[in-house]
């Protein structure tokens, strides 16, 4: 396996899920044969000298970090005890790690667009991509769909919503199945509505970073943790789900259920609904994309059946989050649409946790950027990677910035 983004929330949950599979899998071995890291060094090694057996390549992704990595390469393997390791660092490394014939399963876990070229790499060389950055197919859905269909990548969803729109839709064409799945009529997606899911309008316009960064059920990275208090997380997940499964947007729904023990729905046309229900945490999610499909002893806590559960179901309100409405807008524009949202919105999270901007200017600057941009039908990637630059420069100069 290689884990890029192995540093983060999830990389470090995959660390574990590798630990468990290890002790309880008798028919697989399991290893982290590659792991990167964004500029987190220490934690790449302590994830590196934590590993049993330990990886054969750590790749640093920052370039100032990566920098740093490439002085201090003979005095860390020396410190910690990592001889025969190779050490590098750069994009062009993340890439050659995820095409490598050595790698089976790909965890793509690195957060935001900085993830596009590896994962997308990783499918273009037919690998398992258990995905955790939805960036991916927000930015170029249709170009990551191309590639696997020519290569026969399995790509199998780590997010807990589209893993549990992927187990309860059964055999899918997304892992490459021979068995054709059942047409779903709707895909919903529930969300926690995270912090401020109780609060006005008028109440978000002064909402503080610590308080935005309050998540009530999930522990996640600043920049996810901001996502789900805008709910534009949940629009991204939208986009994602659109290319995902290939079903149009209006197919697509958004209920929010703060206690996120129902991680999503389907519904068919027979109106039966199916629902995933387990207590919010990763590790579950991580463990099926690797497995599947096969389903063995987990980590995660079971569902307590002792105990009572309150499983509230809420309309999603538009307008006082709107950026679920700008999320089904994108996925129905497709093109360029979504590269240039979610770089706008990225910024504008970078500029928000830094005191620059308010929580409400975030969706507001995203909508107001996409309007400026002229949109196109079938981009290359080329195209998108311009697009997303543009939409930063963009985000920051509405701002003067």
């Amino acid at each position: 396996m290689a884990v890029l983004g192995a540093t983060g929330s999830i990389g470090t949950a995959t660390a574990e899920v590798i630990t468990h599979l290890n002790q309880t899998d008798t028919e697989s071995e399991w290893r982290m044969w590659a792991a990167s890291g964004h500029r987190n060094l220490d934690g790449l090694m302590q994830i590196a000298a934590a590993a049993d057996p330990g990886p054969q390549w750590l790749v640093m992704s920052d370039p100032e970090s990566a920098k740093t990595f490439a002085d201090t390469r003979k005095d860390l393997i020396a410190s910690n005890n990592l001889t025969g390791i190779r050490l590098d660092y750069g994009s062009d490394a993340l890439i050659e790690v995820a095409q490598h014939p050595e790698v089976d399963v790909v965890v793509a876990a690195i957060v935001g667009r900085a993830g596009l070229e590896s994962t997308l790499a990783a499918v273009e060389a037919g690998k398992r991509v258990a995905l955790a950055n939805k960036e991916t197919l927000v930015v170029a859905g249709p170009l990551v769909r191309r590639a696997m269909q020519a290569s026969g990548a399995e790509i199998l969803p780590v997010d807990s919503e589209h893993s549990a729109i992927f187990q309860c839709m059964g055999p899918a064409t997304i892992a490459g199945s021979d068995c054709p799945a059942p047409k779903p009529k709707k895909l919903i997606l529930t969300a926690s509505g995270g912090p401020f899911r109780t609060w006005s309008k008028q109440q978000m316009q002064s909402a503080t970073i610590e308080s935005a960064l309050d998540h009530p059920t999930w522990d996640m990275g600043p920049k996810i943790t901001i996502d789900s208090a805008t709910m534009m997380n949940k629009a991204l997940e939208i986009i994602e789900a659109r290319w995902l499964f290939d079903l149009p947007a209006d197919a697509i729904e958004v209920v929010i259920h703060p206690q996120s023990i129902i991680h999503s729905m389907v519904e068919f046309d027979d109106g039966s609904v199916l629902a995933q229900l387990s207590p919010p945490d990763m590790k579950l999610p991580i463990q099926y994309a690797l497995t599947y499909p096969r389903r063995l002893p987990c980590a995660s806590p079971g569902l307590d059946r002792g105990r009572q559960w309150d499983l509230t179901l809420e309309v999603a309100d538009l307008e006082r989050f709107p950026g679920l409405a700008l999320g089904f807008e994108v996925a129905a524009a497709g093109g360029t649409a979504g590269a240039v949202v979610n770089a706008a919105n990225e910024e504008a999270v970078g500029l928000f946790l830094d005191g620059q901007i308010r929580f409400t200017d975030i969706v507001s600057g995203c909508r107001d950027v996409l309007a400026n941009h002229t949109h196109e039908s079938d981009p290359p990637l080329a195209r998108l990677l311009e697009l997303d630059r543009w939409a930063r420069l963009e985000t920051r100069n509405r701002f003067k910035l």
